[in-house]
């Protein structure tokens, strides 16, 4: 028998995020990595004790290709904010599927952990401190996480809004009136719209204005 190959990390969660994109989270197992790459499930066992390292693998592969570098120090806070959840949404969004992975395992993410470290930088010239700043942190990783969800899973597009939009009016005036007005609203102008109404709610304790 030859001797299995070795295999990078990199390699790994490559193939597990291969996957995933393919075939939906549920799909990932031992077995089916293993697959990908060209081996038995028991010689990926040599690299990686179970499907949790394989999840961990993932979530650093997304989570680190995120840009953490301080946006320009010359733009308001809400405008520096703005550029970080959007390069979060960019990346994490061409992977939908791991969404569910990024909760689980952020904790043990670096490149998530960089990401909210200068997020929190941000807020704190700002001037959010102590409760206020987690509940602003925390306000925007909701947000960033849930619109992805919804964009991918119920997206503004799809058979949903159209069903909706076919309420019968007398019974459901507001719902189907605005799924109509849905319809022609894109992905992208839904993101932002609601980023622009969370930052405009975030405001720091009273004291000097810091832009």
């Amino acid at each position: 028998m030859p001797r299995p190959r070795s295999l990078t990390p990199g390699q790994i969660s490559a193939a597990a995020l291969t996957v995933i994109d393919r075939d939906g989270l549920a799909a990932l197992s031992m077995r089916t990595v293993a697959k990908e790459l060209g081996l038995s499930a028991m010689a990926l066992y040599r690299y990686v004790r179970d499907r949790e390292e394989l999840e961990r693998l993932v979530v650093e592969l997304v989570l680190g290709a995120v840009d953490t570098e301080p946006p320009p120090p010359d733009a308001s806070w809400r405008a520096r904010v703005e550029v970080m959840v959007r390069r979060l949404r960019d990346t994490v969004g061409a992977h939908p599927s791991v969404v569910p992975l990024t909760l689980t395992h952020r904790h043990h993410s670096p490149g998530v952990l960089r990401w909210s470290e200068t997020v929190l930088a941000i807020l704190t010239e700002a001037g959010f401190a102590g409760e206020q700043r987690v509940i602003a942190l925390r306000s925007l990783l909701a947000y960033v996480i849930g619109a992805i969800q919804l964009e991918h899973l119920g997206p503004l597009s799809g058979e949903g809004t159209v069903a909706v939009s076919a309420l019968p009016p007398d019974e459901f005036p507001h719902m189907s009136e605005t799924a109509r007005h849905a319809r022609n609203v894109s992905a992208e102008q839904e993101f932002i719209g609601g980023l622009t109404v969370l930052l405009r709610g975030l405001r720091p304790a009273p004291g000097p204005t810091r832009g």
